[in-house]
C-alpha cells in the first residue's frame, strides 16, 4: 500500500513515518519542510506547498495522512488568516483533488481542540463543539470540509487528537508534558498554571497507533473519533512529572502554582475510537517522561526555537 504524509516532517510525522515502513507500507511526504528534515532515508520527501498541489500530485496514492497546517493556539493567533487557510481550507482542498484522483482514504489529524471549554463533562463525537478561537474553529472546519467529501468510494477518518506529548525526532517542547519535563531538568521546579483544567493527554506512540488503525480499518469504517491515552487535570500531570523526575534524576523538583484562566478545558470519550478502529492506547505520563529522558541527549538544547513551533513560524515571516 503506498500513502502519502502531507506535512509528514513535522512532530507526528516523524514519529509516524518510520513505524510505517516497519509495517511495510511505501510511505512518501509533501512538506515544505519549515522544521526540517529529521526523517528515515528511504522516505521520498517532495518539497512543495500543498496549496499548489494538483490531482496528479496525489495520483497513485491508496491513502493519504494529512498531517500539515498550523499546529497550536500560539501559531493560529499569531496569524489568524493563514491559520484558516492552513487548517480549514487546505485539507478540504487536499481531499477534493484526493477523491478526484482516486485515493480510497484521506485521514485528518484534527484536535480536541474543537470542544473548546466544557465543565463536567466527558465528551463523545456526537457531543456539541463550543471553541470560539481560531485553531479550534478552523481544524472544525477542515473536519466538515473532508467528511461532507466521504462515499463508498472515499473513506474519511477525522483522527480528533488530544494533546501529544513525547520524544519525536522532530521534536517540540512546546507541549505541556514536554514544556514541564523541560522546566523541571533545567530549573528544578515545574510551574502549574490552572491545576483543575482539564486536558486529554496523547502519548506520542499512542497518535502513531491511532494512525495504523485508521489506515488498516475496513474500507466502510468513516467518521470522527476522539484519540488519547487518558484525560488529566493540569494539576495532575505536574504532580506525575515531578515524581517521574525524581526517581529519574534523584533531585528534588518543586511545584510552583499559577491562577491564569485558560479558553480550553476538556476531556473525552475514546469509546468509539476502540469499537471501531480497534484502538487501545498502551501509554502513561509516567512513560512519556520516561521517553523523554531516555531521549534527553538528542534534544539537549531545551530552549532552542528549533523546538517552538510559533518561534519557527516568526521567523518564516510567512
Amino acid at each position: 500500500m503506498k500513502i502519502l504524509l502531507a506535512g509528514g516532517a513535522g512532530y507526528i510525522g516523524s514519529a509516524l513515518a518510520p513505524t510505517l515502513l516497519e509495517h511495510g507500507y511505501d510511505v512518501e511526504v509533501i512538506d515544505l519542510l519549515w522544521f526540517g528534515n529529521q526523517l528515515p532515508k528511504g522516505i521520498k520527501i517532495i518539497k512543495k506547498n500543498l496549496l499548489d498541489c494538483t490531482t496528479k500530485d496525489l495520483s497513485g496514492y491508496d491513502q493519504i495522512i494529512f498531517l500539515a497546517g498550523l499546529s497550536n493556539d500560539p501559531m493560529a493567533e499569531f496569524s489568524p488568516s493563514k491559520n484558516f487557510i492552513y487548517n480549514a481550507a487546505l485539507p478540504s482542498f487536499i481531499a477534493y483533488e484526493a477523491k478526484k484522483a482516486k485515493v480510497k482514504r484521506f485521514i485528518y489529524a484534527s484536535s480536541c481542540s474543537v470542544y473548546g471549554y466544557t465543565i463536567d463533562q466527558l465528551y463523545n463525537e456526537e457531543s456539541s463543539v463550543t471553541c470560539s478561537y481560531p485553531y479550534g474553529i478552523s481544524k472544525l472546519q477542515g473536519e466538515r470540509g473532508i467528511i461532507q467529501q466521504q462515499d463508498d468510494k472515499f473513506s474519511t477518518i477525522i483522527l480528533r487528537q488530544g494533546t501529544v506529548c513525547g520524544y519525536s525526532p522532530r521534536m517540540r517542547m512546546d507541549l505541556v508534558v514536554n514544556t514541564m519535563f523541560k522546566t523541571a531538568m533545567n530549573s528544578n521546579r515545574i510551574t502549574i498554571h490552572n491545576p483543575s483544567i482539564w486536558r486529554p493527554i496523547l502519548d506520542i506512540r499512542d497518535s502513531v497507533t491511532a494512525y495504523i488503525r485508521a489506515i488498516q480499518a475496513n474500507q466502510s469504517i468513516n467518521g470522527t473519533f476522539n484519540i488519547t491515552s487518558d484525560n488529566y487535570t493540569i494539576g495532575q500531570i505536574g504532580d506525575m512529572v515531578k515524581k517521574e523526575l525524581e526517581i529519574l534524576t534523584n533531585k528534588k523538583i518543586s511545584i510552583e502554582m499559577d491562577e491564569i484562566n485558560d479558553i480550553r478545558n476538556y476531556k473525552v470519550s475514546i469509546n468509539k475510537a476502540k469499537t471501531l478502529l480497534s484502538f487501545q492506547p498502551e501509554y502513561t505520563i509516567k512513560d512519556t517522561v520516561l521517553d523523554l529522558y531516555e531521549n534527553k541527549d538528542k534534544f539537549k538544547d531545551y530552549n532552542s526555537d528549533k523546538y517552538y513551533n510559533i518561534k519557527v513560524f516568526r521567523k518564516l515571516k510567512i
